[in-house]
């Protein structure tokens, strides 16, 4: 607990995105490791290391020496203390193969896959400081591209990365044959290759795939062969004349100012309705844009209403920034949402989704009152709610006696409502992907209403699901195809408005890993329950 207090922040804050902490003394003394992918912002590091805290006691609880993943962080703990030096052969490593062949040409597949693989990770430990490298490689127009990415803990030196991963990537080849993905998470390294997009970012190694005709490789193709060699990684081997090094360095940089100056052009023409869309086929409107722009409240009216944002007022703080409270002069109380300055959502692209979020109107929501995007600040300010989140009565052994049945009941159905409202009755339809007790704010009379819509998404009304190879929300409350696929929709909410209501009934948090007495999460218990007393019926 006291390493899971500072380390997430460290790593966060990080330029590597990685930290490690050492906390007691032998034989009490605890050793703990954070990374996070290459590709993740500093905001979504902090809630991901967040979660794996609270998630790695609950999933194994008492152990001294554990490993969660997640597919933006790593979270390690141990009894033990891994330094870099003595690593070679303490890489603890979860391997996972998606199920599905390559149907068409799995040779050539494989092909693709080594060769891009071994120039992944060449690019990891020869170019990188972070000694992390995304990939992409074309193929054929069944499975038009393939997706890699590797990464090793930046404490390593490039040797020990390029021993680490070539180690795992000849270990699991034969596991992993015509696989169309497969990925390895390990403590100290990692590699992924997948037929869909999965990281975000730039990519930064493109191959054109290999033809049909080219020659099988003399040795298994998942083996890294001579780009990873030490030879190789000290920039020995293939030598150059002058003038072609000229043309070497000359030519990419031309093509690349050529790449600038037409994505600046391109930029310049992009509608800002197209910046952001939230389904394929939407467009906001041009009112749309307009009716946020009426919604401007002043950066000195807000700073007068919340005391220039004095810690007094703080009300809380997440992955997004804080939340203060304020009064404004007519003396409506507000809660303003200060969006922290690591997060890559543009202005534009923040109003676009503004002005749909203002079109949900239902008093099971909460209601939107303006926002200031002055002097580089991006703040959104909602009604302020006086009883604030429901976890803060519901998990509170004194507060939560404030709920009596009836209470609860109301704001079971209030919930409801507003779901049904989100998915079926407006003029939208919104699947909120991060539906838990801490987003849901209670009013003077305990009637709820759902907050927090950053990772929202809109379906078109036709449309009954989607997947994302980036899942985000909250563990223990995401359904299991939306962790396990990154298939989501209307039902993922329902599952975790199911969470909840388990949650509301007995007053135990899910997965409450600060909880002495509480040794599984809350769905395994009540499964257990109801498989006992199916016994008796």
């Amino acid at each position: 607990n006291r390493i899971g207090a500072t380390l997430p922040r460290n790593a966060s804050r990080s330029p590597d995105l990685f930290a490690t902490a050492l906390v007691g003394a032998v034989p009490q003394q605890v050793w703990a490791l954070a990374l996070c992918r290459g590709d993740a912002n500093a905001s979504y590091c902090l809630t991901c290391l967040d979660q794996a805290f609270q998630d790695l006691p609950n999933a194994c609880p008492y152990s001294r020496d554990s490993t969660i993943y997640y597919d933006s962080c790593v979270l390690h703990y141990s009894n033990i203390r891994s330094r870099p030096g003595d690593d070679t052969t303490y890489n603890p490593t979860l391997p996972l193969r998606n199920n599905v062949n390559a149907t068409a040409e799995p040779a050539r597949f494989q092909r693709v896959v080594a060769a891009l693989l071994n120039a992944t990770v060449s690019y990891a430990v020869t170019n990188s400081t972070r000694l992390y490298a995304s990939g992409q490689a074309d193929f054929d127009r069944e499975l038009p591209k393939v997706y890699a990415w590797a990464q090793c803990t930046p404490d390593l030196t490039p040797a020990r990365c390029r021993d680490c991963l070539a180690v795992n990537i000849k270990t699991w080849a034969p596991v992993f044959t015509d696989s169309i993905g497969a990925r390895i998470l390990g403590m100290r390294c990692s590699y992924r290759y997948e037929t869909t997009p999965f990281f975000d970012g730039p990519v930064m190694v493109r191959l054109a795939g290999t033809s049909a005709n080219s020659a099988a490789p003399a040795s298994a193709p998942a083996v890294v062969p001579n780009v990873l060699t030490p030879a190789a990684a000290a920039g020995e081997g293939r030598k150059y004349s002058v003038p072609g090094m000229v043309l070497i360095v000359l030519l990419p940089t031309a093509a690349a100012i050529n790449l600038v100056v037409c994505f600046l052009l391109w930029r310049r023409r992009r509608p800002l309705a197209e910046a952001n869309q939230p389904y394929p086929g939407y467009s906001a409107k041009a009112e749309d844009i307009e009716s946020v722009d009426s919604m401007l409240i002043d950066i000195s009216t807000l700073r007068a209403a919340t005391g220039d944002f004095a810690e007094t007022n703080k009300l809380g703080e997440g992955g997004f920034g804080a939340v203060y409270k304020g009064t404004l002069p007519d003396g409506e109380e507000i809660a303003v949402k200060r969006l922290s300055k690591s997060s890559a959502q543009g202005v534009e692209e923040l109003k676009n989704e503004l002005a749909l979020v203002a079109k949900l109107k239902h008093k099971n929501l909460v209601r939107l009152v303006g926002v200031c995007l002055e002097q580089q600040e991006r703040l959104l300010v909602y009604e302020f709610l006086p009883n604030r989140s429901l976890d803060k009565i519901l998990f509170d052994t004194e507060k939560r006696e404030q709920l009596d049945w009836g209470k609860r009941y109301k704001i079971i159905h209030g919930i409801a409502r507003g779901l049904q409202y989100l998915h079926e009755d407006s003029q939208l339809k919104v699947v909120h992907r991060d539906l838990k007790a801490s987003n849901i704010l209670l009013d003077t009379n305990m009637n709820p209403k759902i907050s927090d819509f950053g990772l929202a998404r809109l379906f078109g009304r036709d449309q009954t699901q989607a997947v994302t190879s980036r899942v985000v929300g909250t563990y223990g409350y995401m359904a299991p195809e939306y962790v396990m696929r990154g298939n989501y929709s209307v039902k993922s909410d329902a599952f975790s408005f199911g969470v909840m209501v388990l949650e509301i009934v007995t007053g135990r948090k899910n997965n409450d890993c600060y909880n002495s007495q509480q040794s599984e999460d809350l769905l395994t218990t009540v499964r257990a329950v109801a498989q006992y007393l199916n016994m008796y019926v």
